[in-house]
């Protein structure tokens, strides 16, 4: 049996004092791929990366839920720095160093990919978003931090409406998109790969009123069956980041959609770094992860 390091934030330990109010999606994570990798002859050991972990300790390092680094970018680097030295990182350091800056989505756009139109700016000033409500050609907008995920300093605004405190802006660069209505008509789709197979995929909805779809805030997620092109459109996305990254296979990739004003499918982001798999339901989930471990450590 190979032990390896499966990282997370302190805050999705349901058993601290900081734990997050949706500290149980990774408990029905972790829950969902143990078995299996067990099965395959991996022991995932939760470790939590800002406390000291010895990576040596391990065959390998996989990113878990670390769902605290955006505020503290520089440390999490140097820890899977340190760790990528000495042992296989899933996923790799480049990776993540791209993916952790959302201006990677102009280079999927570059290669071909729906990405939805963004404003970048370095600060979310009063300016830049008045002249965003006319480059965007949309009254409504959302203004999201370039670092950061699960919708911190997230703000939506509206023309003519003050703007949200500075505490509610992203705190340095920002990038600034049209809010999409089919967020709360229809939801937001994610299709989950492991080891480049897809394994499922839900499609999350905004409680009543909400437009943010993550589960701290009232939304819900339920399995639904993609269309083959859907499948395709997020396999496009996820082989133009892999062909960016010089990489062949991805331990984990989610791929989040919404649909455009044209009626197609936009790329929200993808996700490499430490994404919420949505395990509940998905059979595959489980086996698909320890089969992309093998295909990757063996």
């Amino acid at each position: 049996m190979r032990a390896l390091a499966y990282l997370v934030s302190s805050n999705v330990l349901a058993h601290r004092r900081e734990a997050r109010s949706d500290a149980h999606e990774f408990t029905e994570q972790f829950a969902a791929i143990d078995a299996p990798c067990r099965d395959a002859g991996f022991a995932l050991e939760p470790a939590v990366w800002d406390e000291r972990f010895d990576p040596k300790a391990y065959a390998g390092v996989v990113i878990g839920p670390t769902w605290d680094y955006w505020d503290k970018t520089e440390r999490f680097l140097q820890v899977l720095s340190a760790a990528s030295a000495v042992r296989p990182l899933l996923n790799p350091l480049n990776v993540v160093r791209w993916n952790m800056d959302k201006t990677y989505l102009r280079d999927l756009a570059a290669l071909g990919a729906p990405v939805i139109e963004t404003v970048w700016a370095d600060l979310a000033t009063r300016d830049i978003i008045e002249q965003a409500f006319d480059t965007l050609g949309s009254d409504d907008l959302v203004v999201k931090p370039v670092v950061g995920a699960g919708a911190w300093r997230q703000a939506r605004v509206k023309r003519g409406e003050p703007l949200p405190d500075l505490a509610e802006l992203p705190p340095g660069r920002a990038m600034i998109q049209a809010f999409l209505p089919a967020i709360q008509e229809e939801g937001e789709y994610s299709l989950l790969f492991f080891g480049g197979e897809f394994s499922h995929a839900v499609i999350k909805r905004a409680a009543k009123g909400d437009y943010r779809i993550q589960g701290m805030y009232g939304g819900v997620d339920t399995l639904y069956a993609p269309s083959a092109t859907d499948i395709a459109l997020a396999r496009q996305c996820l082989e133009a980041a892999c062909a960016h990254c010089g990489v062949g296979t991805l331990l984990y990739a989610r791929v989040d959609m919404v649909r455009g004003g044209d009626g197609a499918l936009k790329l929200m982001e993808i996700e490499l770094i430490e994404p919420y798999y949505y395990p509940r339901g998905a059979a595959q989930c489980g086996a698909l992860f320890a089969q992309g471990l093998k295909r990757l450590l063996d």
